[in-house]
């Protein structure tokens, strides 16, 4: 089935399902396919716009094993392979660019911490490695050396496009029989007990055997349907692409300073840029605004000078999905045992979404997961816990 008629509006939806997926983006695509892939009959995907028009079709695209923890590396490790094997499962060009990532650091406090995080990496198989200024410069022409401590360098990170991966993972599913009810809003859910029974929409009702909730920033209002509690909050990010550039740029790491939280790397004839805008308050208002972008090329002045006064063709503004210490929600709420949720990313869900399609199948098919993600339980906020907040932002 092509990706036109996948996303088709549907003038109802089916009366039954064994699995409604809620949200259309990565993570309910590839959770979709995985457990198509599987076995698994009678799913439908429920979506209220087009696939991929929340937060899935707005990302910087970046894919990396780059983190500080042993879990969220486990989920980048998976992930990675799973989006280098793409072409042939489920089978699509998605457009990855294995340049790696380059972080930037200009205190020694930052170093010591990045050294802490290189050796968990490569004692779990990630080659990054502690580079100098001047290798950084090597690698990223745009740097410059001045006011920089260290820098570290993950070669086998890179960036793929969004859009082909939401693409490939609803068509594939789509021709093992999964549904996609687009343009179909989630009205409310209707419970029996322990467990979720109906999902109601405003094209009618789905009985059901399972819920996944897969909705992203919108999470929150979707477990309120339930009773559970699901603590996601929007906030906007923003970003930037310039006009084409002559000489064209090089090619270059994903590469952002750390201290800023500034990032660009190459898009197309010139280059993608952005960064998070401390000011930003909480909200669903996805308006592309310039307000940042002096406070990008502020930090490009001190980091990357050349790209201080490059000019803008295009922007467009998504919604980080971001939970209380920045970490995913995944697993199976303890109140209805038939709604499973993967949530919450805080950025980091599109470079996620291969692994996390599997755990979630797993978790339905009473597998035993890759990897344990009880701590990434919601349930893990009730005593005011959560886990360490993980501080890559991108």
């Amino acid at each position: 089935m092509s990706s036109s008629s996948v996303c088709a509006a549907r003038p109802t939806v089916p009366p039954a399902a064994d699995v409604v997926i809620v949200g259309g983006g990565v993570m309910g695509t590839s959770t979709a396919f995985h457990l198509a892939e599987a076995g698994v009959r009678n799913i439908v995907v429920v979506e209220r716009g087009d696939l991929g028009c929340g937060s899935s079709g707005k990302p910087i695209g970046g894919v990396r094993a780059h983190f500080s923890d042993p879990l969220n590396i486990a989920l980048g490790s998976r992930s990675l392979r799973a989006y280098q094997d793409f072409p042939h499962r489920p089978g699509a060009d998605i457009r990855l660019d294995t340049v790696g990532y380059l972080f930037l650091l200009t205190t020694d406090e930052q170093a010591a911490g990045f050294e802490e995080s290189v050796r968990t990496q490569n004692g779990l198989g990630v080659p990054s490695r502690m580079v100098t200024p001047e290798e950084a410069r090597r690698l990223c022409p745009y740097v410059t050396t001045e006011g920089l401590v260290a820098a570290v360098f993950s070669p086998t990170d890179g960036h793929a496009r969004p859009g082909l991966v939401v693409r490939g993972y609803a068509d594939a599913a789509a021709r093992s029989g999964v549904v996609f009810a687009t343009h179909t809003a989630v009205t409310g859910l209707g419970t029996s007990g322990d467990r979720v029974t109906a999902v109601h929409t405003d094209r009618g009702s789905i009985a059901c055997a399972t819920v996944v909730c897969t909705a992203g920033a919108w999470s929150r209002q979707v477990g309120d349907m339930a009773g559970i509690d699901l603590p996601v909050r929007p906030v906007r990010r923003q970003l930037a692409v310039t006009r084409p550039l002559a000489p064209p740029a090089p090619r270059i790491p994903f590469t952002i300073d750390f201290t800023s939280s500034a990032y660009f790397h190459n898009s197309d004839d010139g280059l993608l840029f952005g960064l998070a805008d401390p000011r930003e308050r909480d909200g669903f208002d996805t308006t592309w605004t310039p307000d940042w972008l002096p406070l990008f090329r502020g930090a490009a002045r001190r980091r990357a000078p050349a790209l201080a006064d490059m000019e803008i063709a295009d922007g467009w503004a998504g919604l980080y999905e971001v939970t209380p210490d920045h970490n995913a929600l995944i697993g199976r709420s303890g109140e209805l045992s038939n709604f499973l949720y993967a949530t919450g990313f805080s950025g980091h869900g599109f470079l996620q979404a291969p692994a996390v399609g599997e755990i979630v199948r797993d978790l339905y098919l009473d597998r035993t997961p890759f990897v344990d993600v009880s701590p990434l339980s919601a349930d893990r906020f009730r005593a005011g816990a959560g886990i360490r907040p993980e501080a890559h932002v991108v």
